[in-house]
């Protein structure tokens, strides 16, 4: 039997390849924006992560007729009154690197008590129809900020976001530890569910 498709909206390497890993049980065919030569860039122009995930979820199901997954994700750091939010990626302005994004965060809470950085990643995906229908389903994790980058795998604030219960940052767990308790770890395990009721019908 055919597997339906369901593509993967995102032009980011390293969550496309989470995204992969995580979806590995999902009775369908995943197929990534480039697979299907979709090079056009939706601009998330919402405020919240959940409109970034929505719209971007809508613009590629248009564009492909596909089922579609998109996600928006965003570090909120409690002391920055929830920033760097739906804007975590562009924190820095356009085309900052990683490296940039984090020696920004930083000196926005140098002055800030270290006992005060709490933060949490929130993950929000959208699966959108063709037709418009949409889910949503959100993952939380929740850490605080360190000042000293740590660990080498992971991408954006990986490094800085500490796990209290597991004594690592983010970017120091290994693949399988970051899929169990990650935010898009915890989101796509509720998607999964969802692709599995959806394949019975």
């Amino acid at each position: 039997m055919h597997r339906r498709k369901l593509l993967l909206a995102t032009h980011n390497k390293g969550k496309a390849q989470e995204l992969v890993e995580l979806l590995r049980e999902a009775p369908f065919e995943l197929t990534t924006l480039t697979e299907a030569g979709i090079t056009q860039q939706v601009e998330e122009v919402g405020s919240t992560l959940q409109e970034n995930a929505i719209l971007k979820a809508r613009a590629y199901a248009q564009l492909s007729h596909l089922l579609t997954l998109a996600d928006d994700s965003g570090l909120e750091v409690d002391a920055l009154g929830g920033e760097p939010g739906p804007q975590s990626a562009r924190y820095a302005g356009e085309g900052a690197t990683d490296k940039e994004r984090l020696d920004y965060l930083l000196k926005k809470v140098e002055n800030i008590a270290d006992d005060h950085l709490q933060a949490r990643f929130r993950c929000v995906i959208a699966l959108a129809w063709p037709s418009g229908e949409t889910q949503i389903h959100e993952g939380l994790c929740y850490g605080r900020i360190v000042r000293d980058p740590r660990g080498r795998s992971g991408f954006g604030y990986d490094p800085i976001f500490y796990l209290p219960e597991l004594g690592k940052t983010m970017a120091e767990l290994s693949v399988e530890e970051k899929n169990r308790i990650s935010h898009r770890g915890r989101a796509t395990r509720k998607v999964l569910e969802a692709l599995k009721q959806l394949s019975r019908k």
